[in-house]
Formats: structure tokens, C-alpha cells, sequence
């Protein structure tokens, strides 16, 4: 079964316009054949409610005009590819002498599945108004060339921070330049930033 779900798949992906202009192929032969049909079966052009032939050409006259106006938004939106970008910074680990060995075991361990399962590069975890974790590439300080402090109590009074706290919800930033929040974020790369 998983033989053929990935052949599907890859015919999905090499036909992606045809794909793409299948409903307004489907729609505009529904709507051929329900005025083939009725130009046909010399039922009167003009709609009637009462006849139940005229009723079920109206239902179907405006599932193929969805099928169609559907198609046409399909052919309109195209997916934007994003390529990962190769964040310029240092390497960094830094852990709070507070965070006790099985935290920091737990911590580490989603950090490796992390950069297993995903291309994520970089990692913060605040937690009690302080810096847990700061793990993977790191924003380098003009300075020094070390990796920036992350300053947990001015990320906190930020908007991402505040808008993650207040609908209680994870906040996942895949693509930084999206949002107008990314200057909240220092300690990160500015590649990735910008």
C-alpha cells in the first residue's frame, strides 16, 4: 500500500498542472453535459420550479461552476519552495547552572531529535523569567565573536513571547522573515533573521 501512495505522490508532483487544472476540466464537462442534457430531452430552456429536472440542473450548474472557480484558484496559487538557509554564527551550548542532570538529559534529547527530524538549527528555552538553554548557532557578538546572551527578561516583554503566553499554544517560527517579531530575537543568527 505504500508502494502505490508514493507512486500516486510522484505522479502528483510531475503532472502538478494538470493536477491543477483537473476541476475545471471536471467542472466545465459537468456543465457541457447538463446543457447537452437538457438541449436533448426537449425539456423547456427556461428553469422551472416545479419540474424536479430543472431543480437538479440548478444544483448541478452550481457544483460545476464551484468545480471551475476552484480550479481557477488552484491554477492562481502556486506553493513558494523555500530552501533552508545555512545560518552564519557560532556554535553554542549553553546550559543554567540551575537546570538540574535529568532536565538537562530531556533537554538535550529534544535537541537531538530536533536537528534529527527537522532542519532546525538553533534552540532557546526560557523558562522562569531565565535562560535554560541555548543550544545549536548563535547571533556571533561583535564584540568577542562569541555567541549572544539571550536576555530572557527582554524576550519576555516581547510580542512573540507574549502572544505564545497568552493563547498557551507552541509558536513555531519555520521562516523568520515572516514576522514582524524576528528583531525580538537577537541571540539568533541575522541570516536567518533578515
Amino acid at each position: 500500500m505504500q508502494q502505490r501512495q508514493e507512486w500516486v505522490g510522484d505522479w502528483v508532483r510531475s503532472n502538478d498542472t494538470l493536477v491543477r487544472a483537473l476541476p475545471i476540466l471536471v467542472g466545465g464537462a459537468s456543465l457541457l453535459a447538463v446543457l447537452l442534457n437538457r438541449a436533448v430531452s426537449g425539456i423547456a430552456a427556461v428553469s422551472d420550479a416545479s419540474s424536479s429536472q430543472s431543480r437538479a440542473d440548478i444544483l448541478t450548474l452550481a457544483l460545476s461552476v464551484t468545480d471551475i472557480l476552484a480550479g481557477l484558484v488552484w491554477l492562481s496559487i502556486r506553493p513558494k519552495t523555500i530552501s533552508p538557509v545555512a545560518p552564519r554564527g557560532v556554535d553554542c551550548k549553553r546550559v543554567d547552572e540551575d537546570v538540574s542532570s535529568s532536565a538537562l538529559r530531556e533537554l538535550l534529547w529534544t535537541w537531538d531529535s530536533l536537528t534529527a527530524a527537522t532542519c532546525c538549527k538553533s534552540l532557546v528555552v526560557v523558562y522562569g523569567g531565565n535562560c535554560k538553554l541555548q543550544v545549536g548557532v548563535a547571533a556571533a557578538s561583535p564584540e568577542d565573536g562569541n555567541a549572544v546572551n539571550v536576555d530572557a527578561q527582554k524576550f519576555m516583554q516581547g510580542s512573540l513571547y507574549k502572544s505564545a503566553m497568552e493563547s498557551k499554544k507552541q509558536s513555531y517560527l519555520a521562516n523568520l522573515a515572516l514576522y514582524p517579531g524576528r528583531t525580538e530575537l537577537p541571540f539568533l543568527p541575522t541570516n536567518t533573521r533578515f
